[in-house]
């Protein structure tokens, strides 16, 4: 999949506010701090097109951008940030689960794990909630340039372990070298094939 062109739709907290299009959609999620914005820069390859924060809980509102004029991108507030206050917390999982739940041109999820840690609850929550709705889905472990070749594979078959995935279907991905960019790509450009058929 090549992107030639990249634009900013709108940001959104409700689905009165979703763009109105027929154009599928591939959403990005994951924990505060994952490394979303700077996963989705990478693919786009923009520098600073999704902001990008070294301070966690950044991204507060769903937001919506434009992929070669027939795919979007969603860029889903990320969970799980204890220092973002309570009020804020409780207002980005029932935006994220309407989004799921109401949005009929999501055609795919982006799970995304830094490679470091082990999944949560909230992991194996989407996981569940996608594999119930028959959503696809992606797991991606974002920051593997962190880690050696050989602790990336140990990370790998461990996560994989835990999540009951095939080691084929989790990606190993860094912003700094672009591993797993190209993959990505073609995951997603799959399922657009699937989608036009």
């Amino acid at each position: 999949m090549i992107i030639k062109t990249v634009d900013f739709i709108k940001s959104a907290v409700k689905p009165s506010h979703y763009p109105e299009y027929d154009f599928p959609e591939i959403a990005f999620a994951g924990r505060s701090n994952v490394g979303k914005s700077s996963l989705i820069n990478t693919l786009i390859q923009r520098k600073d097109m999704v902001k990008t924060s070294s301070k966690p809980g950044c991204t507060q509102l769903i937001n919506f951008f434009m992929v070669n004029e027939n795919l979007s991108f969603v860029d889903l507030p990320g969970y799980g940030y204890a220092k973002v206050s309570k009020k804020i917390r409780s207002q980005w999982q029932p935006m994220v689960n309407l989004y799921l739940s109401q949005r009929k041109s999501l055609l795919g999820l982006i799970l995304l794990i830094d490679i470091r840690r082990d999944p949560e609850k909230e992991e194996f929550d989407m996981m569940e909630w996608l594999e119930a709705h028959e959503i696809p889905y992606l797991v991606v472990l974002t920051k593997s340039d962190k880690l050696s070749k050989t602790e990336q594979q140990k990370r790998l078959l461990s996560i994989c372990s835990q999540m009951n995935r095939e080691k084929k279907n989790v990606i190993l991905f860094s912003t700094r070298t672009k591993m797993g960019r190209d993959t990505i790509l073609g995951e997603i450009e799959n399922l657009m094939g699937v989608y036009n058929e």
